[in-house]
Formats: C-alpha cells, structure tokens, sequence
C-alpha cells in the first residue's frame, strides 16, 4: 500500500492520486502565499519594534510566518507529494498559524474598547484577552496535538490518522465556539456604544474617530475572514484524511489561503498601533494589563 512510509517520490506504485491530497499543489499560488505571508510577517515584526506592541507583534508576526512555512511545505510538495517533511511542516503550520492571528483580533478589540470607552463593554477590557485568548490557547494545544498525532502516523496507521483527525476538528470547532461569543461580546459593545454616542461631534472628535474607525474596519475584516477559514476547515477534516472537499486545491486555496491573507493584509495595512494609544510605545492603560 502506498503510504509516506513506503513512497519516497512519485512512481508508477506511488502515483500523486494515493497522496493525502491527490494533486500536485499548484506551484504559483502557494509561492505567492509564501511571499505575500514573509513580506507581511517582515512588516510586523517592523510596526511592533516600532510601537512597542510587544504582544500583538508575537501574534501576529508567530501567525503570519507559520503560513508562511506552511506555504513553504506546499512548495516543497509540489516538487515531490511524497515529500513526508514537507506534508507534515504545512500541516502543522497551516493549522496553528490562524490561531495566533485570532489572538492578535481579540487583543486589537480589546484596545479598540479601552480607546471609544470600556463602560460601553459587558466584559472588562482585561478578561478580553484572558479569557479568549486562554481559550485560543486551549485550541491552539488540540490542534499542535492532533496535528503531530495525524503527521506522526502513517497511511497503514488508519486509526492514529483519525484519532489525530479528530482531536484536530475538537480544537478548530472550539476556537469557531470561541470566536462567536466573542463576536457577539463586540458587536454588543459597539450597538451600545453608538446608542450612546449619536449626538454631534466635534471637528477633533471626529479627526480622532476616523482613524480608529479604519482599526475598527480592519479587525472586522480579520474577524470574518478567519472565522470563515475556521468554518471551512470543519468539514474539510471531519471527511477523514483524503476525502473529496480535502483533494480540492482551489477551495483551499480561496477559504483558507485566501481568508487568512485577507485578515493578515488589513491587521498589517491598518496596523493597530497606529491609532490605539494604549498599545503604543509601550504606554500602559489602567486597565489595559
């Protein structure tokens, strides 16, 4: 049977349709990923030395470069899908590297709270980040288990591969649980912060709103799109290692690579520390820690 243990490239016993995914993965799109995903990392790693945003700049940039090697892993597939480094490097790094990019979401709504006014919040600023990025953190550790349980095993290891599948699906259901009650938590506090706020403005007032308001739309974005990715990735491992949706290349390359360069490329274009004071240069918000 041909499996990763016993297939070092592709031959007429181990043809590309016995991989795990079936195809030759498409060698333009995924140096792009690659590329777009190190430029961005590069990006910030820059705005986070610069402002000083030390946590969001460890979300962010830890997530953006995890894509990118993940990219990197399908690059290397595309020269030899029996390329057992390369299979297990984009599995494992394609499936944390949204996580640490959902971090940076919660984290950037946090702040985004602490600046329009943490009174309009049913959740303190603080628990933001203690209470969604610890349940990240809990998906985070499903996922890196699953994923090196699923990469460990073999083809002729059916029932490690699933028991990996499946602890993988557990983690990526909890951070979509996660993500809608944060979600809901949001847009909860912008509804009552605009109830409150629907008198005039002043010119400087709103000066101010307007570059907080491009943070606002750029966590939105984030948002959707990794929720979307997240979303997608249920069904795709849920149909068991080689299934039908998994064999499609262009899905995943639109729902997952696509989704999750969306939300990197709004959260390093309209990078938080330009218009959130409390995560600038290090300055510290009462109620920020």
């Amino acid at each position: 049977m041909a499996s990763f243990q016993t297939c070092t490239e592709v031959t007429a016993l181990c043809p590309v349709q016995a991989t795990t995914y079936g195809y030759y993965p498409n060698y333009g799109g995924n140096i792009f990923f690659a590329v777009f995903y190190g430029i961005c990392g590069l990006f910030q790693l820059g705005f986070g030395i610069y402002f000083r945003s030390w946590t969001l700049m460890l979300a962010l940039a830890v997530g953006t470069f995890l894509e990118m090697a993940g990219y990197i892993g399908r690059v290397l597939l595309n020269k030899n899908p029996w390329d057992s480094g390369g299979f297990k490097l984009q599995l494992v790094a394609l499936i944390l590297g949204p996580t640490f990019i959902a971090a940076g979401v919660y984290l950037t709504l946090k702040h985004i709270i602490l600046s329009l006014g943490p009174e309009h919040s049913r959740l303190k600023p603080r628990l933001f980040t203690w209470i969604f990025i610890g349940c990240d953190v809990g998906s985070l550790i499903l996922q890196a288990v699953g994923g090196g349980v699923a990469a460990a095993a073999g083809n002729d290891q059916p029932d490690i591969i699933n028991a990996g599948n499946d602890i993988i699906i557990t983690g990526i259901a909890f951070q979509v649980a996660t993500m809608s009650v944060c979600g809901l938590l949001g847009l909860d506090f912008f509804l009552r912060y605009l109830r409150r706020n629907s008198g005039e403005k002043s010119a400087e007032q709103e000066s101010g709103r307007t570059n907080i308001k491009l943070v606002i739309f750029a966590d939105i974005v984030a948002y959707v799109t990794v929720l979307i990715r997240c979303i997608y990735r249920i069904p795709e491992m849920a149909g068991g290692w080689g299934n039908p949706l998994m064999k499609k290349e262009a899905e995943f390359l639109v729902l997952d690579g696509m989704m999750i360069a969306l939300a990197v490329l709004a959260l390093t274009v309209f990078h938080p520390g330009i218009s959130l004071p409390s995560l600038r240069k290090g300055r510290q918000n009462t109620e920020a820690a």
